[in-house]
């Protein structure tokens, strides 16, 4: 999985070969076909699409198996490019945002459908497998329990945050799973999808008329208009920036990485690419961390030539990602793995305490409402339900931006993954960070003992995102962020696992064939 490494030898099981160069024409057909239907089938019937897409990831699951986790990464990419060229078809707002949920949809069924394969025993799996998934299991079932808490109070908001918080986790077992059982080599695919997604990303840059044009941007962002107006979302945003859109390239329109910090270096604003998946902050962590898995699997041209389109997304999070995770490499050839990452948690936590201390003194959004979270949490340790506080919550439109600078927190939790997780979980909100730390520390030894770099990269790249959880809500509920990280650190895993079994049949069968009397 990292540079000059794809797992070799057969498969736990019998099943299709693994999607080599070979086959990344079904790859992408498939991928295709999952997603680019489901607005068409929507339009004509909500209920046939529905049962279409759980049909289609059920088949995938059972006839394509090895195929699961990249069409989940292309369907997380590309289901919005899909929804955007149909969507001057699409009648109301309500129409376009249930829509863009079939991606989740289809991730759900491809989670449910392996992982019931794998409880009916017909995936058997290690003992370290199935420690990993209980585990799982248990955050699952605790995130569910505060689903269930906070449904009564704001059943749409809890509905989200529970999708926000399980999908990640989806695409960590889907994909643990997977690559445990036959042997997944995901490398051309990711590779091939990093030259699409640099195209298009080049192509909204230099010809953003066009891209707008053959997309149906207008008619897509037309409908965020009238939700961001209906809610009140534009007037919050004017009250917190002073700032007035009139047309589609004023929204778009951004300070160099959004912060107040780099006022006096004469940047400009700048108009930030949003992708295939209409989300810039998204398309910034898809992009960085592509870039990262190119250099480590040896196309560093194609990686250098994705991170101009980290510059364009402006998004301080992915940049930080990619400087420390390719840190973390370097520091790794020239001090050792251990020394690093005892280095890189010092550097992460220092670089932690810096952020807050700068961001309460320059009145921070997203460090006001890490603070609005920790004082929930102080108050209420147990928390309160999924979906009470945070973005989704009726009083975020009436908060006081100005008052809430002056008293450094606010009366709730925003604009920080870290902080809505606290306030609405409680002491339960560290279950999943517990879960994933401990996944990616996992993932870290494993490069500590082969010196792939791609395992590095799933194990520190982990870590770094869960530390943007702190100062950003999309770090752990953008499933381009955590998602696409933990999909990576499930791949080594998984694959690390079904090697050493393999490699322990291949052992026992020889001593047998040794040993064996001649007739």
């Amino acid at each position: 999985m990292s540079a000059g490494y794809s797992p070799q030898g057969r498969s736990m099981q019998a099943g299709p070969s693994p999607p080599a160069w070979r086959e990344l024409v079904p790859t992408f057909c498939i991928a295709t076909a999952t997603i680019g239907f489901a607005p068409v089938l929507h339009l004509a019937n909500p209920a046939l699409a529905i049962t279409v897409e759980v049909l289609i990831g059920i088949a995938i699951v059972v006839a394509v198996p090895t195929y699961a986790p990249a069409v989940a990464i292309f369907v997380l990419f590309f289901q919005n490019l899909f929804v955007s060229i149909l969507s001057p078809l699409v009648p109301l707002p309500s129409d376009l945002d249930f829509i863009k949920g079939y991606n989740f949809l289809v991730c759900s069924v491809m989670w449910l459908a392996t992982f019931a394969l794998y409880v009916l025993g017909r995936r058997k799996q290690s003992s370290d497998v199935n420690r990993i998934m209980r585990w799982g299991v248990a955050t699952l079932a605790v995130v569910s329990l505060y689903f269930a808490i906070g449904f009564g109070q704001n059943g749409q908001a809890a509905a989200v945050y529970l999708r926000n918080i399980v999908l990640p986790l989806f695409l960590f077992q889907v994909s643990l799973l997977t690559a445990a059982t036959y042997e997944v080599r995901i490398t051309p695919f990711l590779v091939t999808l990093a030259v699409i997604l640099i195209l298009c990303g080049y192509v909204e840059l230099a010809f953003r008329d066009v891209w707008l044009a053959i997309t149906n941007g207008h008619a897509f962002w037309g409908f965020d208009e009238l939700k961001a107006t209906h809610s009140g979302v534009w007037e919050a945003q004017m009250r917190a920036t002073g700032n007035v859109p009139v047309d589609l390239k004023d929204r778009f329109s951004f300070d160099f990485l959004n912060t107040p910090l780099l006022e006096g270096f004469g940047l400009s604003k700048m108009l930030r690419i949003h992708g295939p998946n209409m989300h810039p902050i998204s398309f910034a962590y898809g992009i960085g961390f592509l870039a990262l898995f190119l250099f480590s699997v040896g196309r560093p041209f194609l990686a250098l030539a994705a991170l101009p389109l980290l510059v364009f997304c402006s998004v301080k999070g992915a940049l930080i990602v990619v400087i420390f995770v390719a840190a973390a490499w370097m520091s790794t050839r020239l001090l050792g793995a251990v020394v690093t990452l005892l280095l890189g948690i010092l550097g992460l936590i220092a670089f932690a305490i810096l952020a807050i201390r700068v961001g309460l003194q320059i009145g921070d959004y997203h460090i006001i409402g890490l603070m609005g979270g920790l004082n929930g949490f102080v108050e209420r340790p147990l928390g309160r339900g999924l979906g009470v506080g945070g973005n989704l919550s009726e009083s975020y439109f009436s908060i006081d931006w100005g008052a809430a600078q002056a008293a450094g927190t606010i009366d709730g939790a925003v604009e920080s993954a870290i902080g809505v997780l606290l306030y609405q979980m409680g002491i339960a909100a560290f279950v999943p960070l517990a879960f994933y730390s401990a996944m990616a520390l996992k993932a870290w030894r494993l490069y500590a003992s082969s010196g792939y770099l791609t395992q590095g990269l799933a194990g520190f790249g982990v870590m770094v995102v869960l530390l943007n959880g702190l100062f950003q809500e999309e770090a752990l509920f953008a499933p381009l962020a955590l998602g696409l990280m933990l999909s990576l650190a499930g791949l080594v895993i998984g694959s690390h696992v079904r090697m050493q079994t393999v490699a322990g049949e291949e052992a026992g069968l020889e001593q047998i064939t040794r040993y064996q009397p001649v007739t």
